[in-house]
């Protein structure tokens, strides 16, 4: 049956014949969705028609006019009816009985109907008190009587809201904010409301109100499918229920999914969380635009008045890194960038946008996302570099990796997360969908960066480990294989491959064991230890065991759990303990070092090469050019105090950044008298090119001799930037190793990477009066962790006492 078949059948039975027409409409047709929708809402229209009409041929000044989602001309099964009678203020008799003559049918037919009578300036006043009703009178739609009427106060009530949105955007906001307090995020609820949790129904239905303010649109991408999507399952919900429900509760799914023909509730839930994401997203990109509008429009009468009226003031874009500033609280491109010729762009931008705590440009994302070439295969050091400062971030990592998630860079750049995004977890320990619970693990794993020696392996463990969900079987047997594939493919070693392997593969062992086995028992330790390994990777599952528990919810972890959890860790270390490493051999001095040496004794200064460090084409590339590591800058200098902070605070000023860094007294040939120390570093512009050679020797010659003030330099350079939110990194930690080396004490820093850090460690070292015999610096991702070989001035390691002195000297200074 058509829907002009049910029309008629209802025109021609009255009321009693409305009510068997809609229940066919609902039943027997064939339509559902959006074309249900308006069918039922046009049934319902003729009928209210009908009625408005019957003995008021001679009433004017009257209309009928629909708000809401009757308004928009969406009507669900079990929809309430939004009327509102419209009148000139003429007879109050006749419209209060015309007024009974349409609502006394609708309730005798059981229809939940939210009613108003009200001229246009009451409409309008009260519209101006009640912020709800001026949102359901912006979907004002004219069913019957005085056309003119209805057009008129749609009118008003666009223009009120255009002119007072600067005041009642805010308050919607607001309201906005506290209605996500209670209900939630749709897109993890396992049992969502869909119409009042964040994402839902009534979010879609404020980004209407703010685009018809003019005042800023929402992104329009995807957005009316993912409407679309929540209001048929609330039709497949109202039809399977019998009510007038918005809460799609657990035991209700399987009946929904079917009724819209799909495989399963899982599936059903994914598509509900999906488009969720949508409608948050949107959110969050169309509130930060209105924010940004009205701060400009408080701002903009001032500078004017400063610029005497003058020039429209410029938007500051302050750098962050190669091909990326900060505009108005956004990260966005800068003007040079060039995506298409840079693949490590998404990946720099979104490590720069969690670095300094700011939203992603939804420009940006867009752009990277049409125009940035698949990175290669292995990636280029950079781009796992930029993959792990993000995932170290903390806390706003979440945000960027959702705006990278929302144009589909995630899935470009990692294949395997499409089955686990939006992907429910039936378990109710778990908080989140398997895709946020892996970004929330590597959040909860960044406050432990300072714990592990490879901060970076346990922020990529702690992303892949529950990778294998979206396959069938063992998750953690089917994400050790993709964890080996994933990171090969991301430029990972091969040593460092296993260790992700081993990670993934036992994220769950040593909560299992410790809470369900005899820890009293040796077989079990000693089982622990065959899986484990190595006491690298079991410090690395240390901390997993506990981020993962942590990012799964409050339920998981306790002072119990983790209590027996250390103590299992305790046992399975002293089993894999042996022989603390001695400091690593030098290998023998090169051609061009001793070159280097012989020159820095012979102008009794420092003197330097810098050259490019390449890595072979990719298997993709095979016939490209090689990928750029960075640059050596190899420096050699004759021995004497202050050379570590001089040789930092120098690549600092000039805005380089330290991967890698050596340090170590050279043996000179026969012949050659003097002490030289050798400085073999690999470097990175921040952002713009590299120095030249001759002008970093200038600036080191003054820094060694004393008058070049680097300290000053970088505090006028910091003090020159505005201050921003950042990321919250863990506070830095500095140890002594135990027994390192017969002929050194070794001081280990682990602290967040930061311009100038290398400068402030080489001065507390020198302010304490220790030499540094050697020392072997690596940057992982946005984590610095440094192991210092020092000596007292008689080249003997320090004392216990004078050595845990000068540590926890060197952790005050970098607290500070």
């Amino acid at each position: 049956m058509t829907s002009t078949d049910v029309r008629k059948d209802a025109e021609d039975s009255g009321p009693s014949g409305y009510a068997a027409a809609r229940l066919r409409l609902l039943t027997e047709g064939a339509q559902s969705g959006p074309p249900r929708r308006a069918a039922l809402a046009e049934l319902t229209d003729d009928w209210l028609t009908g009625l408005f009409a019957a003995g008021n041929e001679a009433l004017k000044g009257v209309s009928l006019v629909a708000v809401g989602g009757y308004g928009r001309g969406e009507l669900s099964p079990r929809s309430d009816l939004d009327l509102l009678l419209l009148h000139d203020g003429g007879d109050s008799g006749a419209v209060a009985a015309l007024a009974d003559r349409i609502w006394y049918p609708v309730w005798d037919l059981g229809l939940a109907l939210d009613h108003s009578v009200r001229t246009p300036a009451e409409a309008r006043k009260t519209a101006g008190e009640d912020l709800k009703v001026q949102l359901g009178l912006l979907d004002a739609r004219h069913i019957a009587g005085d056309l003119g009427l209805t057009a008129s106060l749609r009118t008003a009530v666009l223009a009120d809201w255009r002119n007072q949105a600067p005041k009642r955007l805010p308050e919607l906001q607001e309201l906005c904010a506290e209605r996500a307090e209670r209900q939630g995020e749709l897109q993890y609820l396992l049992e969502p409301d869909l119409k009042e949790a964040r994402g839902g129904l009534r979010d879609a239905t404020a980004l209407r109100a703010v685009a018809a303010s003019w005042l800023a649109d929402a992104p329009r991408e995807g957005l009316a499918d993912a409407r679309r999507r929540l209001l048929d399952v609330r039709d497949a919900l109202h039809l399977t229920t019998g009510r007038a429900t918005d809460r799609l509760a657990l035991q209700e799914q399987d009946q929904v999914a079917a009724e819209l023909g799909l495989l399963d509730a899982d599936t059903l839930l994914r598509q509900v969380y999906e488009a969720a994401r949508v409608v948050s997203y949107a959110s969050d990109v169309t509130w930060r635009e209105v924010g940004r509008v009205l701060r400009s429009r408080a701002v903009r009468p001032r500078l004017r008045a400063m610029l005497g009226g003058g020039a429209k003031p410029t938007a500051e874009r302050s750098p962050l890194a190669e091909g990326v500033v900060e505009q108005d609280g956004e990260v966005v491109l800068a003007r040079a960038a060039r995506p298409e010729r840079d693949p490590v762009l998404p990946l720099r931008a979104a490590a720069a946008a969690a670095q300094a705590g700011l939203p992603l440009s939804l420009h940006a994302v867009r752009r990277m996302a049409t125009a940035v070439r698949p990175l290669p295969t292995p990636w280029p050091a950079e781009a796992r570099e930029q993959l792990v400062t993000l995932l170290g971030s903390g806390q706003p990592t979440v945000d960027v990796w959702e705006a990278l998630e929302a144009e589909g860079l995630i899935t470009r750049l990692l294949p395997d997360w499409e089955r686990v995004r939006c992907r429910p977890q039936r378990n109710a320990v778990h908080i989140w969908t398997v895709d946020r619970h892996l970004i929330e693990t590597a959040v909860r794993a960044s406050e432990f960066a300072r714990r592990v020696s490879r901060p970076d392996l346990l922020l990529v463990s702690a992303l892949l480990h529950d990778i294998g969900k979206g396959w069938p079987g063992d998750h953690s047997v089917a994400g050790e294989i993709i964890a080996k594939d994933v990171a090969a493919r991301i430029g990972f070693d091969r040593a460092d491959v296993a260790v992700l392997a081993t990670l993934v593969r036992h994220h769950l062992l040593l909560i299992d064991t410790a809470t369900r086995r005899d820890l009293e028992d040796p077989a079990t330790v000693r089982s622990v230890a065959e899986a484990v390994g190595t006491t690298g990777t079991l410090e690395l599952l240390h901390a997993l065991t506990e981020a993962d528990a942590l990012a799964t919810g409050p339920a998981a972890w306790s002072s119990w759990r983790a209590g027996l959890v250390t103590d299992l860790v305790k046992r399975v270390a002293a089993v894999l303990s042996g022989d603390a490493p001695e400091e690593p051999e030098a290998g023998a001095a090169t051609a061009e070092q001793e070159r280097l040496a012989i020159e820095a004794v012979a102008t009794g200064g420092p003197v330097l090469a810098l050259r490019a460090q390449t890595e072979p084409p990719s298997e993709d590339e095979p016939s490209g050019d090689p990928e750029p590591l960075g640059v050596e800058l190899l420096i050699a200098v004759p021995d004497q105090p202050g050379v570590l902070p001089a040789v930092a605070g120098v690549l600092a000023m000039h805005r380089l950044t330290v991967r890698t860094a050596e340090l170590r007294a050279l043996d000179l040939p026969d012949g050659v008298e003097g002490s030289v120390l050798l400085l073999n570093w690999r470097v990175a512009a921040e952002y713009g090119s590299l120095p030249q050679a001759a002008r970093l020797r200038a600036d080191l010659v003054r820094a060694l001799d004393g008058s070049l003030d680097i300290a000053g330099r970088l505090a006028e350079r910091e003090a020159a930037y505005p201050r921003r939110r950042g990321v919250v990194a863990p506070a830095a930690r500095v140890t002594v190793a135990p027994a390192a080396s017969r002929h050194a004490t070794v001081i280990e820093v682990r602290a967040h990477d930061a311009p100038g850090l290398l400068h402030r460690i080489g001065r507390a070292l020198d302010e304490a009066k220790v030499r540094v015999r050697s020392m072997h610096v690596s940057t992982l991702g946005s984590n610095a962790v440094d192991a210092f070989y020092v000596t007292g001035a008689e080249g003997t390691p320090l004392p216990g006492d004078e050595a845990t002195a000068v540590a926890r000297k060197l952790e005050e200074m970098l607290r500070a």
